[in-house]
């Protein structure tokens, strides 16, 4: 990208592969410093790079955020209580909502989008426990405990479940 002009206080142009590796992968959130038009407290986007076999350090667990994630390329598994959702072909997407705890694993070499919102000060899932918000357990609010994604190897394969007809809702097709 080559911008010939010069800065504008309210525009910031980049590159999202090296722009990520100086933040963890995040590009926008409230991390970024005031006066950065990346500075949000509403949501954070991140461009997230996984080599095969990488995988969350732990478990999220009492997230208090909604989340997007969009496949760009590779094939890349989330886990959640009860379920796993494998992104295999690009623009796949999962959405999760406050209070669902969850964790990933990347079956390929895979490129997501993360969206968030809203961005939290304070949260870092490195530093976040590994033990329920209150209970102290390791257990999952929907029961028995929650495995890592290595635990199981790669996902089994999933049948494609048909939504509606896109003439119906124009969603097309969920994996899961």
């Amino acid at each position: 990208m080559s911008d010939s002009a010069p800065p504008t206080p309210a525009v910031y142009t980049g590159k999202a592969a090296p722009d990520a590796a100086v933040d963890r992968g995040w590009l926008l959130g409230h991390f970024k410093q005031p006066g950065d038009p990346r500075h949000s407290e509403d949501v954070e986007i991140k461009w997230g790079v996984h080599p095969e076999g990488d995988e969350r350090a732990q478990w999220v667990r009492g997230e208090s955020r909604t989340a997007l994630q969009v496949l760009i390329s590779g094939r890349f598994r989330l886990e959640f209580p009860g379920r796993s959702v494998v992104l295999a072909e690009q623009g796949d997407y999962v959405v999760w909502g406050r209070g669902v705890d969850h964790s990933w694993y990347a079956e390929e070499d895979s490129v997501v989008l993360t969206v968030r919102w809203p961005s939290l000060p304070g949260y870092r899932a490195d530093t976040r426990p590994t033990t329920g918000p209150t209970t102290g357990s390791t257990t999952s609010p929907a029961g028995p405990p929650l495995r890592s994604p290595c635990d199981h190897g790669p996902a089994p394969a999933r049948p494609l479940v048909t939504m509606p007809t896109k003439a119906a809702n124009d969603h097309g097709t969920l994996r899961s």
